[in-house]
């Protein structure tokens, strides 16, 4: 079985629209991806997903559904040979998802889904987590280990950022035995945007024993901020973030892309215009190996921090002491 998250050389790229679309469509991205991937020298996996069941309104566009949806995405795998990534709500739906998809990921509200977790470990193929955006990243440790039980060949934990509230101010009651003699006038958690923490991605390896992806996407993602009640998104934001990411350790990244954006039905404001997205992908190897590439002479160099094998940073003594 080939392995769709192994390291090497280069980072692997989980790239496609954000859910299940036309077939000229899809096939469009497809192709567009298995070229960038073939210039570029990456491993990609088209993803796509058939039922977006965690929208906003119920109203938002959800995709396909199953049947549709993976009969178009084993389209896009005969006609490029791309591996495929598509979403499991539920556990009913996993051994039809298995049956066309290389890779099975868990949405980061069901991370911590037992029998979903489970059942996906027992299809028999690659399974990306995303991590939850209210969870720590010490506390997916737990969902990798459920997806073990069920003996999946590989897995990856994607790092999508962490949501602080809504723009208010939040008062903590337990503060006042805290403070005491101090005023308490409420802690502001953000603006309403994911917060995306680049000590996470040493973090989560440590904590999970895992490669550990960026999810350029929804780290942009606005929830509730557009249209109607939609998701919002910075889209703009998205190249220096996937670049901050690449210098800080991800061993892979997750990009939504499609042809016009502000036309796609789902999440088109923090996806990528396809035509824009070589360009960024480049950028961001160049910034990842560049990055690898100095932690490597940092080795052989004398003070300052590495960066060990486990992802974490150690005082380069000790970690000359320990190769």
């Amino acid at each position: 079985m080939a392995q769709h998250f192994a390291g090497g050389a280069s980072p692997f790229l989980i790239a496609g629209p954000c859910v299940v679309e036309s077939d000229d469509v899809n096939l469009r991205v497809g192709e567009a991806l298995a070229e960038l991937g073939a210039k570029l020298g990456v491993h990609v996996i088209y993803k796509a997903s058939y039922d977006k069941a965690n929208r906003s309104r119920l109203k938002g566009a959800r995709g396909p559904g199953p049947e549709h949806g993976l009969a178009a995405l084993a389209k896009v795998r005969a006609a490029t040979g791309l591996p495929i990534l598509t979403d499991v709500h539920e556990t009913g739906q996993v051994s039809a998802a298995a049956q066309v998809a290389d890779v099975l990921q868990i949405p980061a509200f069901l991370c911590r889904q037992t029998d979903l977790l489970v059942a996906a470990g027992r299809a028999g193929r690659a399974v990306n987590v995303k991590k939850g955006q209210w969870m720590a990243s010490e506390g997916m440790a737990g969902a990798v280990e459920k997806i073990r039980s069920g003996g999946a060949p590989e897995i990856a934990v994607t790092e999508r950022g962490t949501f602080f509230g809504y723009g208010d101010l939040v008062v903590d009651m337990r503060n006042f035995a805290r403070l005491r003699t101090v005023t308490e006038r409420g802690t502001f958690f953000g603006y309403g945007d994911l917060v995306v923490d680049m000590r996470n991605f040493a973090r989560l390896r440590s904590a999970c024993g895992t490669p550990v992806v960026y999810d350029g996407t929804h780290a942009v993602q606005q929830p509730g901020r557009g249209p109607e009640g939609s998701s919002g998104g910075l889209r703009d934001f998205i190249p220096p973030l996937l670049y901050a990411a690449a210098a800080a350790g991800a061993d892979g990244f997750f990009l939504e892309t499609h042809p016009d954006p502000d036309r796609a039905p789902s999440d088109g404001p923090n996806m990528i215009p396809l035509d824009q997205l070589p360009g960024i992908v480049s950028v961001a190897l160049d910034v990842w190996r560049q990055a690898r590439g100095a932690a490597q002479t940092a080795l052989k160099g004398q003070g300052g921090v590495a960066v060990r094998s486990d992802g974490q940073a150690a005082p380069l003594a000790r970690a000359q002491a320990r190769k």
